[in-house]
C-alpha cells in the first residue's frame, strides 16, 4: 500500500559565511550541472511553502517558483536564527510538517524521501535524521505546531541571535530516523566538496 505524502512546508538554510571555503557560497556550488540550492529546492518541490534563508542568487529563475527568500536579522546570526526567520516568513496557514535542511547536502532528495515516509506512516513527533550515529537537526522534519511553540518561547525571552539549535529545539519532542550512510554529508571544506563530486574552482 502506498502512503499519501503528508503536507509540509520547507525552510532551506543558504546564508552562512562559508568561512572554510574562502567565502564561496555553498548554495552556488555545482554538482552534475545543478547548484546545491537548485538540487535542494527540487528535492523539496512538494512543499506548500518554500522559504530560503539567504541571499537571492543570480540564477533564481532556475529555482522553484515557490521559493521565497528572506534573511535572518542580523545576517550571519547562526542557524537557529535562520530557522526562526524562515519559519516565521510569509502568511497563511502552515502545513502540519516543516522540513528544515541546510542547502549543502547533495543527497538531500534521499533524506526527504525517508523523512516523509516516516511522517506518512503516522509519526507522532518530529523526525530528525541520524547519519553515522549523529542526529542532524538541520536535516529534519518538524511538526509545525511544536516548532512554532518552541520559537515563540525563545522569542519571548529575547532575540534568537547566535542561539544554538539545541536551545531552540529544547522543548520539541523528536524521534531519530536512521538514513542511508552519507545522506547528510555536507560541504564544509574543499576536501568535502571533492569527496562529494562537486565541481571545485
Amino acid at each position: 500500500m502506498t502512503l499519501d505524502v503528508p503536507r509540509f512546508d520547507a525552510v532551506i538554510l543558504a546564508g552562512g559565511r562559508s568561512s572554510r571555503l574562502g567565502g564561496v557560497p555553498k548554495a552556488g556550488l555545482v554538482l552534475d550541472g545543478a547548484t546545491l540550492l537548485q538540487r535542494t529546492c527540487a528535492a523539496l518541490a512538494g512543499a506548500g511553502r518554500m522559504t530560503v534563508v539567504g541571499p537571492e542568487p543570480d540564477d533564481v529563475g532556475r529555482l522553484s517558483p515557490a521559493a521565497v527568500f528572506v534573511r535572518e536579522e542580523p545576517a550571519f546570526a547562526g542557524p537557529a536564527a535562520a530557522v526562526v526567520a524562515g519559519f516565521r516568513a510569509g502568511q497563511g496557514r502552515r502545513a502540519p510538517w516543516c522540513a528544515v535542511v541546510a542547502c549543502d547536502m547533495p543527497r538531500v532528495a534521499v533524506l526527504i524521501e525517508v523523512l516523509l515516509g516516516e511522517a506518512a506512516a503516522g509519526a507522532p513527533v518530529s523526525l530528525v535524521a541520524v547519519d553515522g550515529g549523529r542526529e542532524q537537526p538541520l536535516a529534519a522534519l518538524y511538526r509545525s505546531d511544536d516548532l512554532a511553540t518552541a520559537i515563540d518561547a525563545v522569542l519571548a525571552r529575547g532575540p534568537a541571535d547566535n542561539l544554538s539549535m539545541r536551545s531552540l529545539l529544547a522543548s520539541v519532542k523528536t524521534r531519530p530516523v536512521p538514513v542511508p550512510p552519507g545522506t547528510t554529508h555536507d560541504v564544509d571544506t574543499w576536501n568535502d566538496a571533492r569527496a562529494l563530486g562537486i565541481d571545485v574552482p
